[in-house]
């Protein structure tokens, strides 16, 4: 793509977020799209955002399962970034129309204590930089169709990412534990909608360790001279498959011993 190409695509993103319309399929505006394109989009997305006034808190991982990954015919998880106005408290009302197509992951929380950045990040470094981590939900969006009406052409991981990994909202419960204190891959959350389980999955669905989804992430950035900062927030990517979130619709995830999450949508 061109710059200019890259510079109109997210445009688009960000005009579709501010008025609640989704716009088409990128990957039909621009056939030709790599990945390393999509990421320029999320970008020049997210330079619209800071600009905008919205404040980086951390980061979130997607697309770690192997069923989403083959439900997009990929190999590699994405990322994208979190800001300020993401954020909500457990038992939180989210106010009607504030998303478009929301849906909810439930996930583990890292909170970061230390910076960390470097290609050659090691899972023992993930751990000594992690502050605490906790339960959590994701709320994601699509400013992007999921389909193209036209075609039936369906979003392909190039949409995802330019749409800033489809990351809408975040939801941390109010548990804190030390990142050694549970095996966090037999750790995971039973997710109700409405008071019926729609969901349960283990961290075990993330790359074999959610630790794992970390290391990723950094070795990702560093690529670019990025890392994490103290006091990121990072989703680790979801061990369930997303699910559906109405409007008047509420949740409630039980991660056991771990915690709890709940969200409302008015």
């Amino acid at each position: 793509m061109t710059p200019e190409e890259i510079e109109s695509a997210a445009q688009m993103l960000f005009d579709a977020e501010k008025s609640g319309i989704q716009c088409g399929l990128l990957s039909l505006a621009y056939p030709h799209m790599t990945l390393d394109d999509a990421y320029a989009v999320q970008a020049a997305l997210v330079g619209r955002k800071r600009a905008s006034g919205l404040q980086p808190i951390g980061w979130k991982i997607g697309l770690t399962s192997r069923a989403m990954q083959q439900a997009l015919n990929i190999t590699t998880p994405d990322s994208g970034i979190l800001f300020d106005n993401m954020l909500f408290e457990s038992g939180a009302t989210v106010p009607a129309g504030r998303f478009i197509q929301p849906r909810i992951e439930a996930e583990i929380a890292f909170i970061m204590k230390a910076p960390l950045k470097g290609e050659d990040v090691t899972r023992q470094d993930v751990i000594a930089a992690t502050g605490h981590v906790a339960p959590s939900l994701e709320i994601l969006d699509t400013r992007i169709l999921r389909a193209d009406p036209a075609t039936g052409k369906a979003r392909i991981i190039t949409d995802t990412v330019s749409d800033n990994a489809a990351n809408a909202g975040i939801v941390l419960g109010n548990e804190r534990h030390a990142v050694d204190r549970f095996d966090l891959r037999w750790t995971g959350a039973i997710l109700k909608r409405d008071g019926v389980v729609e969901e349960t999955g283990l961290g075990a669905g993330v790359l074999d360790d959610p630790v794992t989804g970390i290391v990723w992430l950094v070795k990702r950035l560093a690529r670019y001279g990025g890392g994490l900062a103290s006091g990121d927030i990072v989703l680790s990517g979801s061990f369930i498959r997303p699910v559906e979130a109405p409007s008047g619709s509420s949740f409630d995830a039980d991660f056991g011993e771990f915690g709890s999450v709940s969200l409302r949508f008015g």
